[in-house]
């Protein structure tokens, strides 16, 4: 490792109360750590507070940082954040993630938007008040056809949920390695599914995947939920598609510009960038639920990333590097 002068041999962000609880509990005691939190962009420091730094997604690493880590822990199953960071500073830093801790916690938190979504639940806890029931009837589960775009790790634990519900499962990925799975293309799933769950893998080449035009050759009246990244469904086009009740029902846990909207909503700031008007627009909606990107969170999920997370930096350093490195 580095020469290290900082008060902090690691700083975590993004550590809301429970997890920094966790990970204060793998910790050794001779690894000096900080928590916060904020974001690096909502923490507000000119310069990073140890060498070796662990963030979600929503932090945004300064350029000018890059010479001053030694390595860079994501707490999370994706990282193209952290590749995109080394890509754009050339940066000589270590990078590593985290493998499967939240894969079943992301499926079952699927698979509560959507039947939440059937059953018109926000309808029913509004109508509480009244006792009425018109316009309450919902749909069940059992033969509905659920598209799973992206059948990795999370994809593949919600077919699992589904199929124990007695649903069609339909999967488009390019890497078909689920026998389990029917495969079909994109076009096919969306004109013949109920339900669209987006569980794919961000990349440079996919952002905005689910835009208005793809969308719009859904089944009229289906749902759709996005679990994996925000940048996959544009807020101005889901909103659009709501309000010509193309789509039934939406159901997000992550946002487009989700940074600013993370900041907007904490600060009570108010915003103008138009993904920011359109997702505030949408929470306004009987027919969407949107979460605070918490899918992940689950008591054994948070245990699982604790413990990961420690052994990550322990093994760094012990050994200079980390055992799941950023590919």
């Amino acid at each position: 490792m580095t020469e290290n002068n900082s008060k902090f041999d690691v700083f975590f962000y993004e550590a809301f109360a429970e997890e920094e609880k966790a990970l204060r509990h793998y910790l050794k005691s001779d690894i000096k750590a900080g928590f916060t939190w904020k974001t690096i962009q909502e923490y507000n420091v000119s310069t990073s507070p140890a060498p070796v730094i662990s963030i979600r997604t929503q932090s945004v690493i300064p350029e000018s940082w890059s010479t001053r880590l030694s390595a860079i822990l994501s707490r999370s199953t994706g990282y193209d954040h952290i590749r995109d960071y080394i890509q754009k500073t050339g940066a000589n830093i270590k990078t590593g993630h985290l493998p499967k801790y939240c894969s079943r916690a992301v499926a079952e938190q699927a698979m509560l938007l959507w039947m939440n979504l059937l059953r018109k639940i926000p309808q029913q806890t509004r109508n509480f008040s009244t006792f009425h029931r018109d316009n309450l009837t919902g749909y069940e589960t059992e033969n509905k056809t659920l598209l799973i775009v992206g059948v990795g790790n999370i994809g593949f634990e919600i077919s699992k949920i589904a199929n124990s519900l007695g649903m069609n499962v339909f999967g488009v990925d390019i890497d078909q390695k689920h026998r389990s799975i029917k495969y079909v293309s994109l076009e096919y799933g969306l004109k013949n599914s109920d339900i669209i769950v987006c569980a794919m893998n961000l990349t440079s080449e996919n952002s905005g995947y689910f835009r208005y035009d793809v969308l719009k050759n859904a089944k009229k009246g289906s749902i759709f939920i996005n679990i994996s990244r925000g940048e996959f469904s544009p807020a101005a086009d889901i909103l659009r598609l709501v309000d010509e009740a193309h789509l039934s029902g939406v159901a997000l846990d992550v946002y487009n510009n989700e940074k600013e909207l993370a900041i907007s909503l904490r600060e009570k700031k108010p915003s103008s960038n138009e993904e920011v008007l359109a997702t505030l627009k949408l929470s306004e909606y009987l027919n969407v639920i949107l979460t605070p990107h918490n899918a992940f969170n689950t008591l054994e999920a948070v245990e699982r990333k604790a413990a990961q997370s420690i052994e990550q930096i322990e093994n760094l350093f012990a050994h200079d590097f980390f055992l799941w490195p950023v590919p």
